[in-house]
């Protein structure tokens, strides 16, 4: 069947089914919230949902062609894989990834309806050619659409727009300083579905239950209208994305019993992403935690303390160092779109207190690796092992902070001892006294980035459909990760990532909070032209 007459028999989404299907989705997502041990999803909630758009339409029912799996590994968390099949055997089109389960959520921190409209309808802003334009446009847009803004906040008064600026600066409006009223937190509920004109609002909208909704809205239509295809499309709907605490539950699952082996015969499209362009690269994680215990001492006496801050900054400046020499910008970067390259940084820095005249007894630095796809985590992992027991050998050689600042105190017979470790620590040479004093390097689970296949025939049938329906193809790349799919694309499945979130909001914590109904209708074209050129 031409490619022409499938995308005119598909049509456009239908909006009132899409929005009546999200709410029900949404209105579970408190259910389906993942952080083991205290909140564990029950995806079975959300599956229901989709059963009971798609079992009439099913062989199980005798209503249509549809071949609905719906199989669990744990009570209450299935997955469900829904088949519609193709007229010539071994061709294949799946689209996998749409997890029903959501990141947590807590109301109370959750900001008003009007602060996302805001962030939603100054996006265009974000793409500026530079940082003055931005922020010269990101000032006239405040102006303009912040009396449309306090209208919609129905218990806010109006707001002085001048004012507003005035006593008001740029980081203060992204934490939710929109009205003095309800400071940015009013009627708004993130476990239900809230509707602002053709905007979208709460937990899972974007990640992942709007995207689990559209796939379902696409295998309803398939169902409804029968369409002659020559490849068969399947829908995986997957459990337990969110945190892996919890193994065997979802994909993984799925694909250690071969349940998605006939899915290697085309492509495989993650729908788990931000933007209505391809993504074609995601990078790998590496969270490492960086403990240091020195020797706690009064600040008048330094010369009798190791001190674990200056310590932490001085191994932890080689370390970056060598990694960066090490794991430098790969050539493969540019080909995929990369903004950033390979990095190693810390994010965070904790102590346990104490006088300001004291030099504490530890501390520790956590931050992660962010590794483009064309490196091994397991290959940094190794390195970063190196460069510990490198320094372990040749403390002494550690740059110091001044005439007093030492990490061996010979007269004592202490000295500091680094140690890289996986989830264990050890302690030192029989040949110095060990005070409990060491530098602990310690990993959480790695994840590897994906670069996928630009030769594939899914790749190429995506950016066209991009470019026909968007008016222009932009695959991009982010250093951002993506669990599970490594693995897949390791397998033998050719992985291609796409989505629909508004990239920007990612960037300000309010990932799947809001989305646009013309967003979603584009995206489901895409998906349609993906399905007629197949």
């Amino acid at each position: 069947m031409a490619s022409s007459v499938v995308k005119e028999t598909l049509g456009t989404l239908n909006k009132d089914s899409y929005v009546n299907l999200l709410s029900k989705l949404i209105g579970e997502s408190r259910y389906v919230q993942n952080n083991p041990p205290e909140l564990i999803p029950q995806e079975d909630r959300v599956v229901k949902h989709v059963l009971d758009a798609l079992l009439p339409l099913s062989t199980k029912t005798g209503g249509g062609p549809l071949v609905i799996n719906h199989i669990t590994y744990f009570t209450g968390r299935g997955n469900l894989i829904v088949e519609y099949p193709g007229t010539e055997p071994g061709k294949i089109l799946s689209f996998v990834g749409m997890h029903m389960d959501v990141v947590t959520a807590n109301p109370n921190e959750w900001v008003c309806l009007s602060f996302l409209m805001l962030l939603f309808e100054l996006n265009w802003v974000y793409n500026c050619a530079d940082s003055k334009r931005f922020y010269i446009n990101f000032i006239k847009a405040v102006h303009v659409s912040i009396v449309a803004i306090s209208s919609r906040c129905r218990s806010c008064a109006p707001i002085d727009t001048r004012s507003f600026l005035l006593k008001s600066w740029l980081p203060t409006i992204f934490i939710g300083r929109l009205c003095e009223k309800c400071d940015g937190k009013c009627e708004f509920d993130p476990f239900s579905l809230s509707i602002d004109g053709e905007k979208l609002c709460g937990r899972g909208t974007t990640d992942c239950l709007g995207h689990v909704a559209l796939v379902t809205e696409l295998m309803r239509k398939l169902g409804e209208t029968k369409l002659k295809l020559k490849s068969t499309v399947i829908a995986v709907f997957i459990a337990s994305e969110e945190n892996s605490a919890i193994t065997g539950v979802g994909v993984d699952a799925l694909v250690k019993d071969g349940l998605l082996n006939k899915l290697k015969g085309g492509p495989l499209y993650w729908i788990d992403t931000a933007d209505k362009q391809p993504c074609i690269g995601t990078g790998g994680m590496i969270p490492w935690k960086l403990h240091v215990t020195g020797k706690l001492f009064h600040s008048g006496l330094p010369h009798k303390a190791i001190n674990p801050l200056e310590l932490a900054m001085e191994a932890l400046k080689v370390i970056q160092t060598r990694f960066y020499k090490d794991f430098p910008p790969h050539p493969k970067e540019q080909v995929y779109g990369f903004e950033t390259p390979s990095t190693m940084k810390p994010t965070q820095w904790s102590y346990p207190g104490g006088g300001i005249n004291q030099i504490p007894g530890e501390c520790t630095v956590s931050g992660d690796v962010r590794l483009t796809p064309f490196y091994n985590v397991t290959d940094v992992m190794k390195r970063l092992q190196e460069y510990v027991d490198d320094i372990n050998e040749n403390i002494e050689k550690l740059d110091t902070r001044g005439p007093v600042s030492k990490y061996v105190l010979p007269d004592e017979n202490i000295r500091g001892r680094h140690v890289l470790s996986l989830r264990y620590l050890t302690l030192g040479r029989d040949d110095f006294r060990i005070l409990p004093l060491s530098l602990t390097l310690t990993f959480d689970e790695a994840t590897n980035g994906v670069a996928c296949n630009l030769d594939s025939r899914g790749f190429h049938v995506l950016c066209k459909a991009t470019e026909e329906v968007v008016g222009h193809v932009n695959p991009y790349s982010i250093t951002g990760t993506l669990p599970l799919i490594r693995e897949i694309q390791d397998e033998g499945f050719d992985v291609q990532t796409a989505g629909y979130a508004t990239e920007i909001l990612f960037y300000f914590g309010l990932v799947d909070t809001i989305n646009s109904l013309q967003t979603l209708q584009a995206v489901q074209k895409i998906k349609w032209a993906v399905v007629a050129a197949i």
